[in-house]
């Protein structure tokens, strides 16, 4: 399989499970969300690049939490004020930036990046035969 491939096969299994985690989470999800969560899921793979084999999970998980924090309000701003289209509002949340992101929201990212991390590097270890991690929790 080649990288194009399975890197595409991995944007859509990062975006279909962001759009189950809304459907779960509040009973309907977007396209875009799709969009965001394949975005999410390779960024996932580049953060832990970046920060090398020996930084914790802790560090990846924080660093990944801020990063789909970031995609969320990207997408936000451009899905939500440029398109209309109103597809979520934290306005009600306490801590909310534009209605856009909250506090709430990048707490569960920094929690959810945790099995994020891990599936990607197992579909990394299935799809492109790359060496699983050695995990340090700190």
């Amino acid at each position: 399989m080649s990288n194009i491939q399975a890197y595409i096969i991995m944007f859509f299994t990062g975006g279909f499970l962001y759009c189950a985690i809304e459907i779960l989470a509040r009973g309907y999800s977007h396209i875009s969300m799709l969009l965001a969560g394949g975005t999410c899921f390779l960024l996932v793979g580049i953060v832990e690049n970046l920060l090398g084999s020996s930084s914790s999970l802790l560090s990846q998980m924080l660093v990944c939490g801020i990063m789909i924090t970031t995609i969320e309000l990207l997408f936000g701003i451009v899905v939500n004020r440029q398109m209309h289209l109103n597809v979520w509002d934290y306005s009600g949340q306490q801590y909310n930036f534009q209605g856009q992101i909250c506090l709430l929201y990048s707490n569960l990212w920094f929690l959810l990046s945790c099995p994020l991390i891990l599936i990607h590097d197992y579909m990394e270890f299935i799809l492109l035969s790359v060496p699983l991690p050695h995990y340090r929790i700190f």
